[in-house]
């Protein structure tokens, strides 16, 4: 549940569920976002969710924080509610052109590539958030021999569809991007696609995600 509502700025306010990051407190943060964001409340514009934490923005000319405070006190979340989260397939080509960061890994983590890989596409995946860059998902959580801090040096350019590990999480770049995850191969999937209005985004919070390794060809010749 809410540990504490701050005000945030003038126009937003900060719905803090505690700081663990963990799937339990994860699908609360989910459930108060689309309890809220079904509800439609008056004045609110925008919703954010991450790991353990809910930033609700609102328009003055309408509500204010006092107001958009004490409708989230006084909300009522069903314990039943239904996330309608979808469980996804991921195809990620892990070539050496791709897996940029493979010998990296087996030097820190102590394990060959192929033991990595072998670790890595036999997990499930937990969807926390989506962020830093559109429909970017953060995926959790990585065994802990499987978990590795960011490059020292981030790329200026990680290449769109990389499939990348940093501490508990992997995650995809939906765009190319500076960044310093540790990249282990490519999805030619569109995780991200703005011309499509109403759901741009493939992988969304409560949602599950496996990876499934395809070759180069499959990769070159893969079609949505």
């Amino acid at each position: 549940m809410i540990k504490n509502i701050s005000n945030l700025g003038d126009s937003a306010l900060y719905c803090d569920f505690g700081n663990e990051v963990n799937k339990s407190i994860n699908l609360q943060v989910i459930k108060y976002f689309k309890t809220i964001k079904e509800k439609k409340l008056k004045g609110i514009n925008n919703l954010t969710p991450s790991y353990n934490k809910l930033i609700i923005s609102y328009d003055l000319r309408q509500t204010n924080f006092n107001e958009v405070k004490k409708y989230i006190e006084n909300l009522e979340i069903e314990s039943s509610l239904k996330l309608n989260a979808k469980k996804i397939e991921i195809p990620v080509c892990c070539h050496e052109s791709f897996s940029l960061d493979v010998i990296r890994l087996e030097k820190i983590l102590n394990l060959s590539s192929e033991k990595i890989l072998e670790n890595f596409l036999n997990k499930e995946y937990f969807c926390y958030m989506t962020g830093f860059i559109a429909g970017m998902p953060f995926l959790g959580d990585l065994s802990e021999n499987m978990r590795a801090q960011r490059l020292e040096t981030p790329r200026v350019k990680v290449p769109k569809g990389s499939v990348g590990l940093t501490e508990q999480f992997a995650n995809i770049y939906t765009f190319e991007s500076p960044g310093g995850w540790n990249i282990l191969g490519n999805t030619p999937v569109k995780v991200f696609d703005s011309s499509v209005e109403d759901k741009p985004t493939l992988i969304n919070p409560g949602d599950t995600v496996t990876f499934k390794e395809i070759t180069l060809d499959q990769y070159n010749n893969y079609n949505e």
